[in-house]
């Protein structure tokens, strides 16, 4: 879609001719910078003919795509106003930036938060509706590349000047501990909910309103160093949460965004696990998004960094989940050693070790259940059904999500072994489970498991639980 603006788009057209471009060429390389973004567009020389003469501005994330293209083409930087779209949506830059000055970062995490919700007063569902499709793993490069090199602010120390002068509450406000203790109680709050009812579940959205309402004013406010520190980490830490739980949601857009604002208040808190933490949400992201080599690169990143800093625990965590991406990678003897490795540092991990409290998920269990699916990606479903054995061998009421993910690794390990029957029973638990949470990600492994099921779709227990399993995929997500 587009809207018009008033006469020729004149700075348009002059830079096209500046660059050599035709109409034709341009609407070539901006399909072909947006296809690389998991966009699919059709532009033609006639659609760049109407933003040239009729001034005609597009949607979404093409005016920024207009303004690469013609960069890649001149060999440097084109700004919107250059090109006459100055007034296009901004949305698309929006949480990309990883600034190397702590001012502009709390500015890049607050616009993000503040665009998030109010991103809806212009009508419409937000901004992540014109964003949907949007992710590139591409985009990590930089923050990760960046935080690997600084990992740490020198001072956050800050002193906000108030219209005026005098004092009262607002974003201009003195923080201190105590504000800093809210937010980490709101994180510990939403780690619990999305971990017993997925990340679309209404509580979860609260996280994004919390980021909004509460941090945002606190970033913007006065503080000690020592009071910044701990304030960005406890923002760092809600704001992986909003990440996380777009991820599950489907909404992976969004979560790059979250995600990359949480990797820079990590830096600024100068917390090196928490940003170890982020890269390896990062790269589960990357990888389940089908970019394993990046997964690796992002996960080894984290371990890097953290070696001789972080807990056994946390280093088995990270080491785990590099194993995940060499696996979807196809590579087993590097997915067989990472997981080796991660094993041997969580038998190290002690009852006294001073562990985040953001890794309380993390137990034996949960090794299991990414071993097992490592082993799935590898094809091995005997070491599947091993490692699911001992997944599933715990109560698992806080993790409800998990179990559900669990059981669907399990009965794909048991179609892989010729065990129809096993395998749909564990399916139809698994669509049990998925019926109470809110989880675009478990939706998608019942749906995996579905397709899989395809060849014996005559048998009544295949029939059964597709029945079953036919109100969860006809929901929204």
């Amino acid at each position: 879609m587009s809207r018009e603006q008033r006469g020729p788009n004149e700075k348009l057209g002059a830079v096209l001719a500046l660059a050599g471009i035709s109409n034709a060429g341009l609407a070539r390389r901006v399909n072909d910078l947006g296809a690389q973004r998991g966009l699919t567009l059709r532009y033609d020389k006639t659609s760049v003919a109407r933003w040239v003469s009729k001034g005609m501005v597009p949607q979404g994330a093409a005016p920024h795509l207009i303004a690469a293209a013609i960069g890649q083409k001149l060999g440097r930087p084109v700004p919107l106003h250059e090109i006459g779209l100055a007034d296009a949506d901004p949305a698309p830059e929006v949480g990309l930036a990883f600034p190397r000055d702590v001012g502009e970062a709390v500015r890049a995490a607050t616009d993000l938060y503040r665009l998030d919700l109010a991103g809806r007063r212009a009508g419409g569902g937000g901004i992540w509706q014109s964003l949907a499709g949007s992710f590139s793993v591409s985009a990590y490069a930089t923050p990760a590349s960046r935080w690997l090199i600084t990992p740490a602010d020198p001072s956050v120390e800050r002193e906000a000047s108030r219209p005026g002068g005098g004092s009262g509450p607002g974003e201009h406000a003195r923080v201190g501990h105590s504000d800093v203790a809210k937010l980490r109680e709101a994180a510990e709050d939403a780690r619990k909910w999305d971990s017993k009812y997925g990340g679309g579940d209404w509580r979860s959205s609260m996280v994004p309103e919390c980021l909004r309402v509460d941090a945002a004013p606190l970033l913007l406010g006065s503080y000690s160093d020592e009071v910044g520190r701990a304030l960005f980490g406890a923002t760092a830490e809600l704001t992986r949460l909003a990440g996380w739980m777009a991820f599950d949601t489907g909404q992976q857009e969004a979560a790059q965004r979250y995600y990359i604002q949480a990797l820079r208040l990590a830096r600024a808190a100068a917390d090196v696990p928490l940003g170890g933490y982020v890269l390896a949400s990062m790269s589960l992201q990357a990888t389940y998004r089908g970019f394993a080599d990046e997964g690796v690169d992002l996960a080894q990143a984290a371990l890097e960094r953290n070696r001789g800093l972080a807990t056994a625990r946390t280093m088995s965590f990270f080491r785990l989940v590099e194993a995940r991406a060499h696996a979807k990678a196809g590579d087993g003897p590097a997915a067989a050693g990472a997981l080796k490795s991660a094993e041997g540092w969580l038998e190290r991990s002690r009852e006294g070790d001073a562990d985040p409290t953001w890794l309380g998920f993390y137990s034996y269990d949960r090794f299991c259940a990414d071993a097992a699916e490592c082993y799935r990606d590898l094809r091995l479903p005997g070491e599947v059904r091993r490692f699911t054995e001992q997944a599933l061998s715990r109560p698992t009421e806080e993790f409800v999500r998990s179990h559900g993910l669990r059981l669907i690794v399990s009965a794909v390990a048991e179609l892989e072994s010729g065990n129809l029957d096993a395998a749909c029973a564990a399916g139809t638990r698994a669509v049990e489970v998925a019926g109470r949470i809110s989880s675009a990600r478990t939706t998608e492994y019942v749906r995996d498991l579905l397709h899989r099921l395809e060849p014996y779709g005559h048998e009544p227990r295949v029939r059964e639980l597709r029945e079953r399993a036919r109100p969860l995929l006809v929901a929204p997500a």
